[in-house]
């Protein structure tokens, strides 16, 4: 049964992108993760290589054809080389996002036998200093490493670099590092304020003047490189006026299954109240897909309030993220603060206006940063 004014089963299209949180363990600590603050509490209740395989088939039967293998990071785990060979046997499109820690050249060999399609690599910087500094650990000639071992065994190379206040003037430095690496796909997405990230905010989010530098230096960039490689960039959303369609809108494409098995619409929907997420080791997912009250909760109009229930743009960002609804003003059913329309717009405006401030001293912020480590983890559980 569908909670009361959710669309029907039949007007509900089947999951196309799963991403399998397969553990939250990482060996770095970067200061803008989207793990959940409290991700520690997963580590003893983690999924099964024979459950992780038995929900992702049940998936594939649904119609998902693209599947994330992400963390934490992945590598943590010894049957990531199983569930990677499985999941290619089942015909989906198998993508490995990683920092690179843990993948060796037996391993990626291992992958390639495997059936794995690519391999996105994380940096946190273009230089030794912010990269180990970002993630609190010594990891970027390891990352370099990885790097070509990713060009040897003729997988594309893709790169992403999450970009926020500490790292975007080194854009030029680090778009010359993807050119040297001779990458195919480059990711500039800016850090969006979650979890890890929401807590460092002020000492994450860039300024205008700095975005403007930066997206002015990937277009100079573009067009000299043309089509030798593909460079995304993406602007925080804080410095929008209307919101982004969070995951093209609840429930509707988009599966994320965290490590203790809780089936979530996006990776941040945990955190919200009121919603009783289903559990793999609990439900399959063709239930959990079409039936439970939490997938059907923001899924169509009905739960809308204003501006959102009348404004002629509901179809397009279906109202914008109920996360950073729930987060910025303490009610998911809230417009998105982004949009200008919302009354709570000045949520975001005042953020804005704080980062057009001058930043303060390297000596002054860097004790202030919260590390995402399993300490702090456990001191918010």
């Amino acid at each position: 049964m569908t909670k009361a004014g959710s669309p029907p089963t039949d007007s509900i299209k089947p999951p196309l992108w799963v991403n399998a949180e397969i553990t939250y363990k990482c060996p770095l600590h970067c200061v803008f993760c989207y793990n959940p603050l409290n991700y520690a509490e997963t580590f003893e209740k983690e999924l099964s290589s024979a459950e992780w395989i038995k929900a992702l088939r049940q998936a594939r039967e649904l119609g998902a054809v693209q599947l994330g293998i992400s963390g934490g990071e992945p590598l943590m785990r010894d049957d990531v080389e199983e569930i990677v060979a499985e999941a290619s046997n089942m015909g989906y499109y198998v993508n490995l996002l990683t920092s690179g820690i843990g993948l060796t050249e037996k391993r990626i060999a291992a992958f390639k036998a495997g059936g794995l399609d690519q391999i996105q690599l994380s940096f946190q910087d273009s230089t030794r200093e912010m990269n180990d500094f970002l993630s609190s650990t010594k990891t970027f000639d390891l990352k370099l490493k990885v790097a070509r071992l990713i060009k040897q065994y003729d997988y594309p190379m893709v790169l992403n670099v999450v970009l926020h206040r500490l790292n975007i003037d080194h854009i030029e430095q680090i778009l010359q590092m993807a050119e040297e690496m001779q990458a195919d796909h480059v990711e500039l997405a800016n850090s969006q304020y979650y979890a890890w990230a929401l807590k460092n905010r002020e000492h994450l989010m860039p300024s205008r003047e700095q975005l403007e530098h930066a997206e002015a230096v990937c277009n100079q960039f573009r067009a000299r490189l043309g089509n030798k490689m593909k460079l995304y960039f993406v602007v925080p959303d804080y410095y929008q006026d209307r919101p982004k369609a969070c995951m093209n809108g609840w429930g509707t494409v988009f599966l994320n299954i965290a490590p203790d098995g809780l089936a979530l619409p996006c990776h941040e929907a945990r955190m919200l109240p009121g919603l009783d997420f289903p559990n793999l080791r609990d439900q399959d997912v063709r239930s959990i897909w079409y039936e439970s009250e939490a997938f059907n909760a923001y899924r169509g109009d009905s739960w809308m309030k204003e501006p959102c229930r009348s404004c002629d743009e509901k179809d397009k960002d279906f109202g914008g993220c109920r996360c950073q609804a729930f987060m910025l003003t303490g009610d998911a059913r809230n417009a998105d603060p982004v949009c200008s329309k919302s009354p709570h717009h000045t949520l975001v405006t005042d953020q804005v206006a704080l980062a057009q401030q001058p930043r303060l001293p390297d000596n002054q912020v860097r004790p202030l940063i919260i590390f995402r480590d399993d300490r702090n983890s456990r001191q918010f559980t």
